[in-house]
């Protein structure tokens, strides 16, 4: 006969409760090694599942497995747990992390859009005695007075594309006109009466329009490559 012995479970029998804990197996029949003081004492501490009345054997058999499953739910609630507060802690951190750049979005696009008021309203006060006509020189130069150096070559790039520095151009089939080929050409209006025939009245309302549609000539001239219009 096969005996087990089970260690680390409460027994009950008739006359006491029995602790035991872990199901050691021992074929009957086999030769069993020397032990020493600790062996005994170990064994002392064992009850033999051959020795617990049969009708208790599948008890113990089962309190073992019971305990075995609470060990590790206990461990993967606490896994779970664990996993649980990292990933609050970084969408936390991703939480904070967007909120810090939309408030930085938010200032610079209003500290970017007082900078083109300034810039609109200085170019303003800009003024050329009226020509009855204007060289492409004379036309860069009034551009490049009106704004940042490292704008100038965008704003170019765009004006060279859209009517190659003529300040009377005009779209047959739109009707667009001018430098930047405002659209209706009558917008420009809004820079200066003489919009037909002044560059400079053209080019303070495109420098206007590019930066308050897309932030700066550079802005608008980025769009331009992808849509061939701005």
């Amino acid at each position: 006969m096969s005996r087990i012995s089970v260690r680390g479970f409460a027994v009950a029998s008739a006359t006491a409760v029995t602790t035991v804990g872990a199901v050691v197996g021992v074929a009957s029949g086999s030769t069993l090694p020397a032990h020493d003081n600790n062996t005994d004492a170990a064994a002392a501490d064992t009850t033999l599942l051959a020795d617990i009345p049969t009708g208790q054997q599948a008890q113990v058999q089962t309190a073992s497995l019971s305990q075995q499953a609470d060990v590790q739910a206990q461990q993967a609630d606490a896994t779970a747990k664990k996993d649980a507060e990292a990933a609050a802690r970084i969408q936390a951190a991703k939480d904070a992390k967007a909120k810090k750049d939309a408030a930085e979005a938010k200032v610079k696009k209003e500290r970017e859009a007082k900078e083109a008021a300034s810039r609109s309203e200085a170019r303003s006060k800009i003024s050329y005695t009226q020509q009855s006509s204007y060289s492409v020189s004379q036309i860069k130069a009034m551009a490049q007075s009106m704004m940042a150096s490292d704008q100038f070559q965008c704003f170019s790039n765009i004006v060279d594309h859209e009517s190659g520095w003529n300040y009377r151009a005009t779209n047959p089939s739109s009707g667009a006109y001018g430098l930047v080929q405002a659209y209706p050409g009558s917008k420009m209006a809004s820079a200066g009466a003489d919009w037909q025939t002044n560059p400079a009245t053209q080019i303070k309302w495109g420098l206007n329009y590019m930066e308050n549609r897309y932030g700066s000539p550079c802005g608008a001239w980025s769009f331009w490559q992808t849509h061939h219009s701005y």
